[in-house]
């Protein structure tokens, strides 16, 4: 018994009478002991002393029974105050056993293929991510929007500005954007003091290990986080507000999340299915005071939040470039390596731009550290997320598989159909039997790809696998579909069918969370990839599904809500599946089939940008971009290095705005666009910079629509006209209603007017220009204006504004004047039909005669239409 222990009883045992005293020995024979036995009556009538008996109990239970033996007895005997004071000790004692706990099972971790299999600190390799915040019924005038205050781990649970913390937090992020090692920051932190300190426990329960789990109660979760170790269950449930539960990996149950509220329990010592006693605890009929933190892949995010009200969620969006660099500094520990790998990757804009997911930081620092001095063109040529993987597990097998090459490729068509198989069926854990069925029970080589890992299941003990990150089993997964039959292989029906229109079609219906796989499967039909799965790996892809993928992205079904439309991509996944293939030509004959993206209520971040605008590139027959209620997500000025590590290139592209990426695309030479339209994009004045120069190497833009853009403001028309005045550019519609603009603008859209003959639509809607509008007003009554349709309010127009308003209908009849806002409708007005009127107009008709994709009907000249 420890000494500490000892103690307590013995204080406790000493304030009883002698009636007391003899009264407790006695009954001490009879006590339920589990995990040890009892002491015999003939011993205890030795015993005269407290200390004695002490010593008995301690050689006779195992330990913390003593202390819980007492005190049933005591209240057993109506000696509650001797009772609640041992309870209390034990208590406190097991707060700190727990603690004791959590940092030896979470301030280290080993990261997965390390050779020398040493632990790492999390302190000395967390790198602070970008998080963002936003709620679930975000809803109204500007839908997508991303609150400008980032959250870290120190605010993630922080409380409201009422004190309260929020009920449920969902930490959500793609695969491999560090949830998990975000959570293993929060863990550290508590036990540090440093964070959550409102909370008495923090239970983190891993719900891949949950998978085995049937029938469970909320204790059984939480004896779970406690191994080997009796927990004062009453107490620590006796004060739920003091408890914060983390489910990491919540996707990985595959959940519908649907029980009827009638069935959820109340009571937390009562066992029921998995997914009842999850759900009693999200909607709050077990436990409701206390705090919950999930972490997701965006997957589970709709079942989530169909059983979360008016809750905030908050998204990993990755490191940022000042991230990027103190987490090359962090894994290399050697500046002048770190400084060398860093401008190596920054030298490859897209392998950078992969850097932004953390586990692509990890995969290109591991394969630097030994392949940087060998100047491998192979890395230096990967731009995706599967190449990156495929030159990972080339560079794995080179330094770390040493028997014959035979062996290991029969090895990984094993391996590929278990990983396929766990996909489809939610698993990321297997069973030692399922091992063995597949043939891949040989541990030299099944350490290479998979942790084994010691797991109650019931009342037993078994040995469970799981592939050293999820990104693995994805590509694994995705390989199944691709890789060549070997010679001599025999066919086994109990293996997956190879059909990868399933696949797709599956993805495409109800499977969201098969989105790695089939981002990885458009990867691997790559001639590269092809090339690093034959020469790293030794595995033969067969190009055969190249077709099925094309097909069935030129077939999916397209945003067109009349026949005369233009076929828009409506989706970002699009975007990522073309990004991922990085091949121009397939590329160029998916994207031939449409001629226009219309995105609503996304937040770009980098990663997704980078998609994008690879894919704009590429596109030459694109004529309208269309970014409704879109965000652009740019790192934050204020977001430095770490102490002691330097400044570096991050410093630079931080000078840019948030367009710039979009901006370098859409202004390629040979672009067609035709339509820009930002509204409710969140611009700022910076914004209008890259916009101007983009648009001054563009000769067929016509539309610009920078509508409901608060932050644009007076400094940023100023910026746009100024940049239009001196390109080639000739909008026909300029749209600039509800962005905070003041007369001070109208000086400079004075000036750029008298240089574009050509602008149809000016709307100023929602804009107070006092005297500027003066200025304006008697700018278009000029002959050589040629105006047809302007925004404009004019229930604000001073007494000046409104002389000069009359004397401009008068002069010009047909220049249509009203506020445009208010008659609003998505798609509708402005230059909705500008892809069927560009040929007609005048020096336009060259530039584009014959262009595939286009509608044949232009016969209405523009200046018989309304533009806006």
């Amino acid at each position: 018994m420890a000494g500490e222990e000892s103690t307590i009883l013995l204080e406790a045992l000493e304030g009883l009478t002698l009636e007391d005293f003899q009264e407790f020995k006695k009954k001490l024979p009879h006590t339920d002991i589990k995990g040890g036995w009892n002491i015999g009556r003939d011993e205890l009538e030795k015993v005269t002393h407290p200390s004695s008996l002490i010593s008995y109990m301690g050689d006779s239970y195992r330990e913390g029974a003593a202390m819980d033996i007492a005190i049933s007895l005591f209240e057993e005997m109506n000696q509650r105050d001797l009772a609640e004071k041992i309870l209390d000790e034990k208590v406190k004692e097991y707060k700190q056993k727990y603690t004791e706990h959590v940092a030896r099972e979470f301030l280290q971790y080993k990261e997965a293929n390390s050779c020398l299999g040493e632990n790492l600190s999390v302190r000395d390799r967390y790198t602070n991510l970008t998080i963002a915040r936003k709620s679930w019924d975000q809803h109204g005038d500007e839908p997508g929007d991303v609150s400008s205050d980032t959250v870290t781990t120190q605010t993630l649970l922080e409380p409201s500005k009422d004190g309260q913390v929020p009920p449920i937090t969902v930490l959500v992020g793609a695969s491999g954007m560090g949830k998990t090692m975000t959570i293993r920051k929060v863990m550290m932190e508590w036990v540090e003091g440093t964070l959550c300190t409102q909370f008495d426990y923090v239970f983190c329960i891993d719900c891949k290990e949950l998978s085995f789990s049937k029938e469970v109660s909320m204790v059984d979760l939480i004896s779970k986080c406690c191994p080997q170790q009796r927990m004062p269950a009453g107490r620590i449930l006796g004060n739920p507000e003091k408890i914060l539960f983390i489910f990491d990996s919540f996707e990985a149950l595959g959940l519908p999340l649907a029980q009827p509220k009638d069935e959820l329990s109340t009571d937390p010592t009562e066992a029921k299915p998995l997914e009842t006693t999850l759900l009693s605890l999200l909607r709050r009929t077990v436990l409701p005071e206390s705090s919950v933190l999930i972490a997701t892949r965006p997957a589970a995010l709709q079942s989530l939040g169909q059983c979360l009200e008016g809750k905030h969620y908050v998204e990993i969006l990755g490191f940022s470039p000042a991230a990027r660099e103190e987490y090359f500094h962090r894994y290399f520990g050697n500046d002048n390596k770190a400084d060398v790998a860093f401008r190596f990757t920054r030298g490859n804009e897209v392998l950078y731009s992969l850097c932004v997911i953390p586990v692509m930081s990890w995969t290109v620092c591991t394969v630097l550290e030994r392949e940087l001095y060998e100047r491998n063109q192979l890395l230096a040529c990967s731009k995706t997320t599967t190449q990156m993987i495929m030159f990972y597990l080339s560079w794995l097998m080179k330094h770390r598989v040493s028997n014959a090459w035979q062996n290991l490729q029969q090895f990984l068509h094993k391996l590929c159909s278990l990983a396929a198989d766990g996909i489809w069926k939610h698993k990321v854990l297997f069973e030692e039997k399922e091992i063995e069925d597949q043939g891949l029970n040989q541990p030299q080589l099944l350490s290479l790809f998979l942790n084994e890992k010691g797991l109650e299941k019931g009342t037993d003990h078994v040995n469970v696998y799981s592939f050293s990150h999820l990104h693995l089993q994805e590509l694994f997964a995705a390989m199944f579909y691709v890789l060549e039959d070997q010679d001599g292989m025999v066919s086994d029906s109990r293996i997956l069918a190879k059909d990868v229109n399933m696949l797709l079609e599956s993805y495409h219906t109800s499977r969201m969370d098969l989105n790695v796989t089939v981002r990885l499967l458009f990867g691997l039909v790559n001639p590269k990839s092809v090339e690093y799965a034959g020469e790293g790996i030794g595995c033969r892809i067969s190009l055969q599904p190249r077709e099925d993928l094309l097909r069935w992205l030129q077939t999916r079904p397209r945003g067109t809500s009349h026949p005369r439309e233009v076929m828009k991509i409506e989706d970002l996944d699009t975007f990522h599946l073309l990004f991922e293939t990085n091949e121009k030509s397939f590329v160029q004959s998916v994207l031939g089939s449409f001629t226009g993206i219309a995105l609503q209520d996304v937040k770009l971040t980098l990663y997704d940008q980078a998609a994008l605008c690879f894919c704009i590139k590429q596109w030459a027959g694109l004529l309208s971009v269309t970014l409704r209620s879109c965000s652009f997500h740019q790192q934050h000025h204020r977001q430095e290095p770490a102490k002691g590590l330097p400044r570096q290139s991050w410093q630079q592209e931080e000078l840019h705005s948030p367009l710039h990426p979009l901006c370098q695309a859409l202004g390629h030479p040979g672009s067609s666009l035709q339509s820009l339209r930002l509204r409710y994009t969140h611009l700022t004045s910076a914004c209008c910079q890259d916009l101007a120069v983009a648009l001054g190497t563009s000769t067929c833009l016509e539309e610009l629509d920078l509508s409901f853009s608060a932050g644009l403001r007076d400094d940023g028309v100023k910026l746009l006209c100024e940049g239009l005045q001196h390109s080639g550019c000739q909008l026909r519609a300029l749209q600039l209603g509800s962005c905070s603009l003041t007369g001070a603008c109208c000086q400079a859209l004075v000036a750029w007017l008298g240089h574009s003959h050509g602008l149809k639509c000016l709307d100023l809607s929602d804009t107070e220009l006092g005297a500027g509008a003066t200025l304006l007003l008697q700018h278009l009554r000029h002959h050589s204006c040629t105006l047809q349709t302007l925004g404009l309010s004019t229930s604000t127009l001073s007494k000046e504004a409104l002389q000069e308003l009359a004397a401009l209908r008068a002069l010009k009849p047909s220049l249509k004047i009203t506020d445009l806002l208010e008659h609003e409708a998505p798609e509708t007005g402005a230059m909705a039909r500008l892809t069927f009127q560009r040929s007609v107009w005048a020096g336009r008709g060259a530039a584009v005669r014959g262009r595939k994709g286009l509608p044949s009907s232009r016969a209405a000249p523009p200046h018989s239409r309304s533009l806006c």
